[in-house]
């Protein structure tokens, strides 16, 4: 399979065009979302599993990657597509103007990076709920920059941009013409926060192979190369839903050794990235939301 037909296998974008995120994100703002929930639930999300290959593609996950039975695979992939529908509901619950309570583990490693006057970086991956991290983990003097999907639905990025009036927060989009890496430079060279998601190949079709799960994946090896172009800090990043109206942030540091050269501090950045992402998923397998087959063709 080419580079170019796997990047197509995913849209990157949010379900619904304009109209329904504004009808959704009015609703939201009189109705408790546990009623959202429930409806998305018992009448679109058994629709997904029947005609999308989503239902397909995250049932194996859970029975070749996982190694669940068959009816707890079935299970789990539908409690999956519930709990992504409850982060997506979530987003727009947010730009209605509800809160949720934020538990955070290792915010002393922000918070000490956010002090320094040298640039660094924080990793995600596609699961749980990242974007609530761009609301939580903001430190009041250093700009931060977030990487986002160039395509995004317009009502999203304009929900974004309002509630990122009067912040330091501002949005990198992933362009075709790789403009992006230019702006991803300028702002570690001004000592700048840079957050980029590492679990995705966009654009670029360098990649790592590393084994994930107990088989070879690729990944991308841009955000690595990012990093250990300047010897910069970083820190993988992940927001998981632990309740109805609680997540918890989980800040853990990556480190790699600064002074080996260029190849061998990739190779230990990516890897301790990978270990990571592999003990959040063991800890929240149903919150795993990349709907392609993650592993093929290695």
């Amino acid at each position: 399979m080419t580079e170019k037909k796997a990047e197509k296998e995913w849209a990157g974008t949010t379900y619904g065009n304009r109209w329904m995120h504004r009808w959704l994100i009015r609703l939201l703002k009189v109705t408790d979302v546990r009623i959202i929930y429930l409806f998305t639930s018992v009448f679109v999300i058994p629709f997904c599993l029947l005609f999308n290959r989503s239902g397909k593609i995250i049932y194996h996950f859970f029975r070749k990657r996982m190694g669940y039975p068959l009816l707890p695979s079935l299970w789990k992939a539908y409690r999956n597509h519930c709990l992504f529908g409850q982060v997506v509901i979530d987003r727009f619950a947010m730009y209605a103007g509800k809160h949720f309570n934020i538990d955070i583990e290792g915010y002393e490693h922000f918070q000490f990076l956010a002090k320094q006057e040298s640039s660094f970086i924080q990793l995600s991956s596609h699961v749980g709920n990242y974007e609530i991290a761009g609301y939580t983990l903001v430190a009041e003097d250093k700009p931060f920059n977030a990487l986002v999907f160039g395509e995004e639905k317009a009502i999203v990025m304009e929900q974004r941009n309002e509630m990122f009036t009067n912040t330091n927060i501002k949005m990198i989009a992933v362009k075709n013409d790789m403009s992006h890496l230019f702006e991803i430079d300028h702002a570690l060279s001004e000592g700048e926060t840079v957050s980029m998601p590492a679990d995705r190949i966009w654009g670029s079709p360098k990649h790592l192979v590393i084994s994930f799960l107990g088989k070879n994946a690729r990944f991308p090896a841009g955000p690595f190369k990012v990093a250990t172009v300047r010897s910069t800090d970083v820190l993988a990043v992940n927001v998981m839903k632990t309740s109805t109206k609680t997540y918890k942030i989980y800040v853990t540091p990556l480190t790699y050794d600064k002074r080996a050269n260029r190849q061998e501090q990739v190779r230990q950045l990516s890897m301790a990235y990978v270990k990571e992402l592999e003990r959040i998923v063991k800890l929240y397998p149903t919150q795993w939301y990349n709907y392609f087959d993650f592993w093929k063709d290695e």
